[in-house]
């Protein structure tokens, strides 16, 4: 994949070794011989999107914006959103390219906002995203002045998204590869800051994604950690029996005062919670880019602060924590 190629220029430092090494097999795996059922029609659309050169492109706007309308002529506008429209479903967002709204599932700008101004600054920063889905996050990150993003997600679709925004920003230092953390060659100590969005609760070894985390962080580097939490002191942690808002893949929800806990023991310090807040359907939500149940289907119909199965409704905290 020609988007890679750069990369390789910021893996020269000595920390990166091992994945530089380990990249073109990496990407021979997912990409030239990908066995996802999806990849060829996928690769297909990522070759008919419009061939143009933005004429202005702004990350730090909630939308990132990438082009504008006059960009494009009538043909190129349908084309392009046929082709987007190949890459459902659009989780994080919001976009818009060449006029076109891409009307996420989570307006992960809010998210963005109540962390943007308590976290330390990106300015030149190596920066790790886990879970980044498609970038949106790693686009905000270099529009606050981050030198580097590196994203990872094993979600398929979500990488071919980001595929194709990059094609409109081939000079943009931001690159998601197809891989869980524990996948990631080893990086230690590579990276000034981490973000961790949304992915602690899927974990079965919450205590070693934190470790594995604190691994790869330089000495003075900082942690950013989005997860699912429940009201309590430092004993409590909430492990469904079965489901939680119809998702099959959570594990673990502590408190506030337990993720501190843990964060602590795992040796990070300073841990501090920036923000603690319910997730409502305005944040996220179904929409025609995403056609799949959202969250008010995962709530109970009588009582919005209950999940279907009984549970507290879905509270997201923001922690950060130093090394």
């Amino acid at each position: 994949m020609n988007i890679y190629q750069n990369l390789s220029a910021y893996l020269a430092e000595p920390e990166f070794a091992s994945l530089a090494s380990e990249l073109p097999a990496i990407l021979d795996e997912h990409f030239t011989n990908s066995r996802h059922g999806d990849y060829a029609r996928w690769q297909k659309a990522l070759g008919q999107l419009p061939s143009v050169i933005p004429s202005t492109i702004n990350l730090a706007n909630d939308r990132i914006q990438i082009g504008s309308d006059e960009d494009l002529n009538a043909q190129q506008h349908q084309a392009l959103e046929q082709t987007l429209r190949e890459f459902h479903p659009w989780r994080k967002g919001p976009f818009e390219l060449f006029g076109l709204h891409i009307d996420t599932e989570w307006r992960s700008d809010w998210k963005w906002a109540r962390l943007a101004n308590e976290i330390s600054s990106l300015q030149g920063k190596r920066v790790l995203d886990i879970g980044s889905s498609n970038g949106y996050y790693g686009l905000r990150m270099i529009g606050a002045g981050a030198g580097m993003v590196l994203g990872i997600d094993p979600t398929m679709v979500y990488v071919m998204q980001h595929l194709a925004l990059m094609r409109y920003l081939p000079d943009i230092p931001l690159w998601v590869l197809p891989l869980r953390l524990e996948q990631l060659p080893a990086t230690a100590a590579a990276f000034d800051t981490v973000f961790s969005m949304g992915v602690l609760y899927h974990l079965r070894d919450p205590i070693g994604h934190l470790d594995d985390m604190r691994k790869r962080l330089r000495t003075g580097g900082e942690l950013v950690l989005e997860t699912l939490v429940v009201e309590g002191d430092e004993h409590t942690v909430l492990v469904p029996e079965g489901r939680y808002a119809r998702m099959r893949n959570v594990w673990f929800l502590p408190s506030t005062a337990m993720l501190t806990c843990w964060l602590q023991r795992c040796g990070f310090n300073q841990v501090g919670v920036v923000d603690v807040s319910d997730t409502t359907v305005d944040e996220q939500h179904s929409t025609d880019w995403m056609r799949f149940e959202s969250l008010a289907a995962c709530l109970d119909e009588n009582d919005p602060s209950l999940t279907v199965e009984g549970y507290p409704a879905p509270k997201r905290a923001v922690i950060t924590a130093q090394v």
